[in-house]
């Protein structure tokens, strides 16, 4: 995931979504390269989204109040439509 994201950055890439929908566990391992992956894209003028994420990492990020940290959408249009300021409100 971390060299996935940082090819998209490296190409010019800033609007980030990464669908978590088949990711049914999350370590803290996990949940550091989530971290990285935000700050990456962050420090290079993006952003960085999460999709559909299973009520466990769900759980995760709660309870690392990380849920404070990240834009976690449930619908990818509207994920996508959120990068527009215009669609976000």
């Amino acid at each position: 995931m971390r060299d996935a994201v940082r090819k998209l950055v490296g190409e010019g890439k800033k609007k980030i979504i990464l669908n978590l929908a088949d990711v049914d566990y999350i370590d803290s391992s996990g949940v550091g390269e989530l971290v990285g992956c935000f700050t990456t894209v962050r420090n290079a003028g993006g952003e960085l989204k999460l999709l559909k994420l299973s009520q466990k990492v769900h759980d995760v990020l709660h309870v690392t109040k990380l849920y404070t940290v990240f834009d976690i959408r449930d619908d990818e249009f509207k994920a996508v439509k959120s990068f527009d300021y215009y669609f976000a409100k």
